[in-house]
């Protein structure tokens, strides 16, 4: 599948999306919100990890993983390491990143799982975890028939695809709720923090957007002949 468009230039984008997107959040839970901590009583340091992990770890190193095959020129097997490891990566952080937000409401007497936010949550960490068994199982170890992989190759990139919109929409939701919630307790409306947290959640849309393109668009002619891409 391509756009008729090289990746490579769509990729270098979609890395400098990543980073801009991790320090943006890591400046709000620090600068405006306090810091982060696993145990305070602060509880309101406890939550931000959640925000923190949430775009770092499930967004864009999962992101990262789904353009791996089309922006890194190594070999095969080492690509599909990569990808493996990546996404390994941004299911475990993203399964503590949920974590810490229940930890929050348990020790802050907040009833969990009340939101739209938190539905969504669950689900893309249900289905991203299902995804990783998947490819882990046919691509991986102990890996399938040549034609089951042929079978499943296109559905997996596929339903990959899908679970890292749906993530990137949720995470977007849980900025838009968060701040929400901060201005309805006297956060001022058009002040610097409002404005940031609503920067970052665009800019992690737009890191969405150019993965998806990227993964998209035509590899090069080394990655093509892959018999395993990310799309």
């Amino acid at each position: 599948m391509g756009l008729g468009v090289p990746a490579f230039p769509l990729t270098i984008v979609s890395h400098v999306l990543g980073v801009v997107a991790t320090i943006l959040v890591l400046v709000w839970v620090v600068n405006f919100r306090g810091g982060l901590a696993w145990d305070a009583d602060n509880k309101q340091l406890i939550f931000n990890i959640h925000p923190f992990l949430i775009v770092f770890g499930l967004i864009v190193h999962g992101g990262e993983a789904i353009i791996s095959y089309k922006s890194l020129p190594l070999k095969k097997e080492v690509k599909k390491l990569v990808h493996l490891g990546l996404h390994g990566a941004a299911l475990v952080l993203g399964i503590i990143g949920i974590y810490t937000a229940f930890k929050y409401h348990n020790e802050s007497g907040i009833a969990n799982l009340y939101s739209l936010h938190s539905w969504l949550g669950i689900g893309v960490i249900v289905l991203y975890g299902i995804q990783w068994i998947y490819g882990f199982v046919i691509f991986f170890y102990p890996g399938g028939t040549p034609d089951v992989r042929r079978f499943s190759l296109p559905w997996h990139a596929l339903f990959g695809l899908f679970v890292f919109v749906l993530a990137v929409g949720t995470a977007t939701l849980g900025f838009l709720e968060k701040l929400t919630f901060l201005e309805s307790s006297g956060l001022d409306k058009y002040g610097t923090e409002a404005l940031l947290v609503n920067f970052t959640a665009i800019v992690t849309i737009l890191f969405g957007v150019f993965i998806v393109l990227s993964a998209l668009a035509d590899a090069p002619a080394a990655a093509a002949a892959d018999d395993y891409e990310a799309i």
